[in-house]
């Protein structure tokens, strides 16, 4: 999740050395301005056993289905989210999340209630063969919020502690997710105290995908309790409306709306209404959708980032998800050309050797980046420089999916249908979905090698790396060459065609 429509969050003053430490309460994403215990300069990415000669993965089937040509990439994806859950084998049966990314970002054991939820859903795309592990990270969110420290009022923290470790003052940290006293062990030591309503609506929606595989209520139940935490915690009566940010580490509330975060509160409530056929849930997915609808740029073709203060629309930067997104959860032909904002204005393309790649020799990956301003930015995390023509692997395995989502649909631009192009669109679609699925297989291979979870090596050639080369948000934060449980999902989800913003997409 992001902090669209919030200022670039604060840095405190320097921690212990590598770098300084959020203040509490903000949102995931920015701690990655941190760059953690990373050795930038040695992350440089390298061959993973690349084919012969470098050439990049073999195409699937274009155009049609499933990515059922590429099994092979998409068995070592859901390997990588094994290792993620697995990575503290010593930590015992109980309740689990998985590590969100490689050691090699510096953040620890630290697990994103995000990148949980996304595991979870990447994981039930292949039926019941990951059935388990499905469970297994549901049964880690309901624990967490079912055993906060401080709260018993259904909210999730931003992110857990899952494993062991030694801080960088020395500080031992020596627990997984259950604490000896039985709570969660929640990620202070990053500051990952606050509530964000993205950080709870995408736990809610894998939560109900999980309920309707499994019918096991208890599922249902915790969905029902975010929701209402959301309701009562976050509701602005300001006049843009819709659901504010949510509350800082010492549970202060945060006035900025995030057009991200109201998408995500649309798709959430309208699946829980679904489910328990209750009116509130309903209104509460109006609610958010007033908002996102006041967010659209009708002359652009594009939706803005959210608001400061629930008053004025924050207008720059302009950013990738609520565009992917906003067709996934609306699936509203008027929005439909945002997609095609976001192909052409964020295109990226990271050419070895261009000065600032990272990428290894030969290689080259196109896709889009994080926001507009990520396309100018001159940033540095430590020491180092963002490359504007870094690629945001995330993000690009998005817009995969929700290009593929909207040719299922058959569903073009409204100049594309004037021209009669009903149909080509479709095909378009698929197309280009397909081969921004080969550029995440590409960096699959050959980006991220040598990485490890819990000290353990990861499976070769298994996680997709958040970024192709170190690129710079626009919001505070920057994305490095470091194998994530985030990415790596969204190419799932992408490869199975999924929508998970919809009920019953999965599969």
């Amino acid at each position: 999740m992001t902090q669209h429509g919030d200022r670039p969050a604060r840095l405190d003053p320097p921690a212990p050395e590598p770098g300084p430490a959020p203040e509490r309460g903000i949102d995931r994403r920015t701690v990655l301005a941190l760059g953690g215990a990373l050795a930038l300069a040695g992350l440089t990415a390298t061959p993973a056993a690349a084919r012969p000669g470098g050439a990049p993965p073999a195409p699937g089937r274009p155009g049609g289905g499933p990515d059922r040509g590429s099994a092979g990439s998409v068995g070592r994806a859901h390997d990588f989210l094994g290792a993620a859950l697995d990575a503290y084998p010593e930590v015992g049966p109980g309740p689990r999340l998985a590590q969100s990314y490689a050691d090699q970002l510096g953040l620890f054991s630290t697990a994103f209630v995000y990148d949980n939820a996304l595991a979870v859903l990447a994981s039930l795309t292949a039926g019941r063969r990951y059935l388990d592990r499905a469970r297994a990270l549901g049964d880690g969110l309901v624990f967490a919020l079912e055993h906060d420290p401080e709260h018993d009022d259904g909210r999730l923290r931003q992110a857990y502690n899952v494993g062991p470790y030694v801080f960088y003052d020395g500080t031992p940290q020596d627990h997984g997710l259950v604490l000896p006293d039985g709570t969660a062990n929640v990620g202070w030591q990053f500051g990952f105290l606050g509530t964000a309503v993205g950080d709870m609506a995408w736990p809610g929606i894998a939560l109900l995908h999980l309920h309707a595989v499994t019918r096991d209520r208890r599922y249902l139940d915790a969905a029902r309790r975010i929701a209402g935490w959301v309701v009562a915690n976050t509701w602005s009566h300001e006049p843009l409306g819709g659901f504010s940010f949510g509350v800082d580490g010492a549970n202060a509330p945060v006035p900025n709306g995030s057009t991200e975060h109201n998408i995500d509160c649309v798709a959430f409530f309208r699946q829980l209404g679904a489910a328990t056929r209750e009116r509130r849930w309903t209104e509460a997915a109006a609610h958010a959708r007033a908002f996102v609808d006041r967010m659209w740029e009708p002359d652009g073709g594009y939706w803005y980032t959210g608001t400061n203060d629930g008053v004025e629309i924050n207008r720059d930067p302009l950013p990738l998800d609520p565009q992917t997104w906003g067709w996934l959860a609306l699936r509203d032909r008027r929005h439909a050309r945002a997609l095609d904002w976001a192909d052409d204005t964020l295109a990226t393309r990271d050419v070895a050797g261009d000065g600032l790649s990272q990428l290894p020799a030969g290689t080259v990956v196109e896709g889009v980046t994080f926001s507009s301003a990520s396309l100018t930015s001159t940033a540095t995390y430590n020491d180092r420089q963002v490359h504007p023509q870094g690629v945001w692997l995330e993000g690009t395995a998005q817009l995969a999916s929700a290009l593929a989502d909207r040719g299922a649909r058959g569903r073009g631009s409204r100049d594309d249908r004037r021209r009669g192009r009903r149909g080509c669109e479709r095909h378009d679609d698929r197309d280009r979905a397909e081969g921004l699925l080969r550029e995440v297989r590409l960096v699959q291979d050959r980006v991220g090698a040598g990485q490890t979870m819990g000290g353990a090596p990861l499976p070769e050639r298994s996680g997709v790396v958040a970024a192709s080369s170190l690129l710079d948000s626009g919001f505070g934060f920057g994305y490095f060459p470091v194998q994530h449980v985030g990415a790596t999902s969204w190419y799932l989800l992408a490869a199975a065609r999924a929508n998970p913003l919809q009920p019953g997409r999965l599969g």
